[in-house]
């Protein structure tokens, strides 16, 4: 066990890439476990790692996300929301959650929200009068909800990860904590607005609101698509991001008529390189995780755990600050491949109930998408804003209070996430 943890470090620490790390920790440790005829393992353990089907949902999810970007669907799923939100105080502060609400069901990656709302959101509430580090953070923080709520590449990798539980459980675990950290953000929003006096916006005629619904129906349908084929048991995950792709293209080419071959192959590129990543993250995430279960560090991580406190209550709220300080430090996907294959043994190990730690961990890890110094989404919407990283973090931190009050209910109420699961059976 030493060798692994010690080349793990080592190479963190000098800055290796997170994949690399792993797949030379993993081969570290099986080398100390039983020499060379250990290796033939590793090759096996990388091909097992992007082997399943399942994965084959992912590159779908993103090709559709990219579609929805380059095709100038976003645009009308905005101005929907504009038309509900237009006579309230701070409208497009409440509009950039909103729209992220909606653009959860079309894509599964953070980062995809903010460039797609921030790029049109982060110009106009600065030109009508918000302060720019606050039209950041508030399209970064309100991106997270794109992985919770499904369909997510975070929970995909997931069920790859620990196949205990199913992809469509945690799609459907997904659904309250997403709204529920919708309404924490709304809520913030609100009283911000109040606050500051930011301003509000002409009433939208009637006629105007209801073109921008038709005009944005078909986008919205999205979801409808991938979610209602995938719970109802009419298509796997895979079929459903397939049938998504298509009808994108179709939308977007025949009804919007703003996506040509350009944009579809632009959107192929950016798919290409994410999935290259994900893909071998999970390959090399794979042999760690054949290690961890080889040397038992699982079962010596539950009983650490179970050394701070007897109460379960407690025992997830440690863990969750464990994770949120991994956060700092990685971004999700790394985090969860690393974290994933020790910590989830060890907390069932302890009685805990594997579908609510698993929503509970995806949604604290997705919070590290705004937590410094890493904070991918939070840097991409202040670099957009044209704003210091610093002053967009300090214009975060009522978000980061209201994540919080997130996490304590989703970590003493396990039925927030287990409740919707249960009635599909």
């Amino acid at each position: 066990m030493t060798p692994a943890i010690v080349t793990f470090v080592v190479l963190l620490l000098i800055g290796a890439p997170v994949a690399v790390v792993m797949a030379m920790s993993g081969l570290a440790g099986g080398f100390a476990m039983g020499g060379e005829r250990m290796l033939g393992i590793i090759a096996d353990r990388m091909f097992s790692g992007v082997s399943g089907f399942l994965l084959i949902a992912v590159p779908y999810f993103i090709f559709t996300a990219e579609l929805m970007n380059q095709g100038g669907l976003t645009h009308k799923l905005i101005n929907f929301n504009n038309a509900l939100f237009g006579r309230v105080r701070g409208a497009l502060s409440h509009v950039n959650v909103s729209v992220s609400v909606f653009f959860a069901g079309l894509t599964g990656a953070a980062i995809t929200d903010t460039v797609a709302i921030g790029k049109i959101m982060i110009p106009e509430m600065k030109k009508q009068g918000y302060d720019a580090e606050y039209a950041a953070a508030i399209t970064a923080c309100s991106s997270i909800i794109g992985p919770i709520i499904p369909p997510s590449v975070v929970m995909v990798v997931y069920a790859t990860l620990l196949r205990d539980i199913s992809v469509i459980d945690l799609f459907a675990g997904g659904i309250i904590p997403g709204l529920l950290m919708a309404v924490a953000l709304l809520g913030v929003s609100f009283f911000l607005a109040w606050k500051r006096g930011y301003p509000k916006q002409a009433p939208t005629p009637f006629k105007v609101a209801m073109m921008s619904f038709v005009l944005a129906l078909p986008a919205m349908i999205v979801p409808l698509i991938i979610l209602g084929g995938i719970l109802s048991g009419l298509t796997t995950i895979t079929e459903a991001s397939g049938f998504a792709a298509v009808y994108t293209i179709i939308i977007g080419v025949v009804f919007y008529r703003n996506l040509n071959w350009r944009k579809i192959w632009d959107a192929l590129v950016v798919t290409v390189r994410f999935s290259g990543v994900v893909f071998f993250l999970l390959a090399t995430s794979a042999v760690l995780g054949w290690f961890v279960t080889r040397s038992g560090i699982a079962r010596d991580a539950s009983g650490i755990i179970t050394t701070f406190s007897d109460s379960a209550f407690l025992q997830l709220m440690l863990v969750c600050l464990l994770l949120l300080l991994i956060g700092t430090v990685m971004d999700v996907l790394p985090a969860l491949v690393v974290v994933a294959p020790v910590l989830v043994p060890a907390m069932i190990q302890l009685g805990f109930d594997p579908l609510h730690f698993a929503i509970l961990m995806i949604v604290v890890l997705n919070i590290s998408n705004v937590t410094p110094p890493v904070g991918m989404t939070l840097m991409t919407a202040a670099r957009i804003a044209e704003v210091p990283y610093e002053r967009a973090i300090i214009a975060s931190l009522p978000f980061y209070v209201a994540f919080i009050g997130v996490i304590v209910l989703l970590a003493a109420f396990p039925a927030l996430s287990t409740w919707i699961p249960s009635l599909l059976g």
